[in-house]
């Protein structure tokens, strides 16, 4: 009976209102949290290709297990990437609660945007936006990741880039994400209060700064990589489908 009442006039019968919306939120923060301290690393982690093709050979194969094991094991990138895919499917999930699903509800959000004026109403609406467009660009990358985990490094990815033509969803995929997720831990700052103390008109004001700074700093680093992945993958189309040997094994003649 409490379940019908609750369902019919949105309070239960003793007049209080669920807390799940609460839970649910605090759940969209947490996964939110996780995918956009997530992203700061994998741009750090992709971009190692500007510090040349053997440091980031080394990385990925430090992703495989190459400090505890006797042979890198791809299985590991792929399990990690598919609990980063759960993460990723569980969050948008509970951001979609908040979507405006009816032309109205576009419009009364649209018009309060409009007439209010308010940064942060435009932002939360450039995330939506860029959500959007993630759950099926960030899809195709993760799913990539979790069916091909063994096609990372200097020579495959670069070749994943140029000839197979994901340079252009990367494109896309980069500015997509930065801004959903530069944009996303900054509204966590103010809504849960982090680094805001005695003058929150101060601190919001210099946290949107901070925001501003991430998202050029990112976007600078990650398509710089892009390039050049780019570069490498034009010059290797004639070798495509042959991996990278690091220096120490070439002069070894060994195998990587």
């Amino acid at each position: 009976m409490s379940d019908l009442i609750e369902g019919y006039m949105g309070k239960r019968d003793d007049g209080t209102k669920s807390r799940m919306p609460a839970y649910l939120d605090r759940w969209q923060s947490i996964t939110g949290l996780i995918l956009g301290l997530f992203i700061i690393g994998h741009m750090f982690f992709t971009s190692s290709i500007l510090l040349g093709k053997d440091a980031m050979y080394a990385e990925s194969k430090l992703f495989e297990g190459s400090l505890f094991l006797e042979e890198p094991e791809p299985g590991i990138v792929a399990l990690a990437a598919g609990i980063i895919f759960i993460i990723f499917i569980v969050h948008a999930a509970l951001a979609m609660r908040k979507f405006p699903y009816k032309y109205r509800e576009y419009k009364m959000l649209k018009t309060h945007s409009a007439h209010l004026g308010h940064t942060d109403t435009i932002l939360w609406m450039v995330q939506a936006a860029t959500g959007f467009a993630m759950f099926f660009l960030g899809s195709a990358h993760l799913w990539m990741m979790i069916a091909e985990p063994e096609k990372i490094g200097p020579y495959a990815s670069a070749d994943r880039i140029y000839t197979d033509n994901f340079g252009y969803l990367y494109a896309a995929l980069i500015a997509m994400v930065i801004l959903h997720a530069m944009v996303g831990l900054y509204r966590l700052t103010m809504k849960w209060g982090f680094t805001v103390q005695k003058n929150p008109r101060a601190d919001r004001k210099r946290n949107k700064k901070i925001m501003w700074a991430a998202i050029l700093f990112f976007s600078l680093l990650g398509y710089s990589a892009l390039a050049t992945y780019w570069k490498i993958g034009q010059e290797h189309q004639p070798n495509y489908g042959e991996r990278y040997q690091p220096q120490s094994v070439q002069s070894t003649g060994g195998d990587s």
